[in-house]
């Protein structure tokens, strides 16, 4: 006899099945019917957690998105951490592609629903990785703080999305390290700074 799921055992079994069938059907072939039949389970206990299918796909893309956090150690070099923020990005491309994949379905005439009410939903609970990167390098003087204007600050992270949004996929290593190393690098660094180049 199968032991009964409860709780987050549950939960997970049914975010799980709804990935597989996100994968699967895309958003528009996404139904309550089949993540409850994929999970074992049954619509009524997907409807206590979830008001419908677009509330799921988000919960569904974050569950996926958090087994690959952004959080960067302290190596005391900015390139380094840079570089580790990125991998750890395209370690989660597949959700951050399939998230993209609502912007382009029936999820926005569900509601009123909107591509920034879908992206802060995404994003919820996340680490800003990339501005704590910064923060330490200017800390160690590694980064100039008057040269982390908005558009500066922010341009790995919206090379990165652009890259995933247009081919949804990563960026191959090669063309990440080239970000890093000769557009946002030399864009930043602090006068004082000796970041190891390679």
């Amino acid at each position: 006899m199968t032991e009964r799921r409860r709780g987050r055992d549950l939960e997970r079994a049914i975010l799980g099945a709804a990935w597989l069938e996100l994968a699967d059907h895309g958003y528009a072939g996404l139904t309550m019917d089949g993540v409850a039949k994929r999970a074992g389970t049954s619509r009524p206990v997907l409807a206590r957690r979830w008001e419908g299918k677009a509330e799921l796909a988000v919960a569904t893309i974050r569950h996926q998105m958090a087994k690959h956090p952004l959080d960067v150690p302290d190596s005391g070099n900015v390139r380094t951490e840079l570089i580790d923020y990125l991998e750890r990005a395209s370690a989660r491309a597949s959700g951050i592609a399939a998230a993209f994949t609502l912007f382009h379905s029936e999820y926005f005439s569900e509601g009123s629903s909107a591509p920034k009410d879908l992206h802060e939903a995404l994003a919820r609970g996340e680490t800003r990785s990339l501005s704590l990167i910064l923060d330490r390098a200017v800390g160690r003087r590694q980064v100039d703080p008057d040269k982390l204007t908005p558009p500066v600050a922010s341009l790995l992270g919206d090379l990165f999305r652009y890259h995933v949004v247009m081919h949804f996929k990563p960026p191959p290593q090669a063309l990440r390290q080239d970000w890093v190393d000769t557009i946002f690098l030399p864009l930043v660094r602090s006068e004082r700074s000796h970041i190891a180049a390679r």
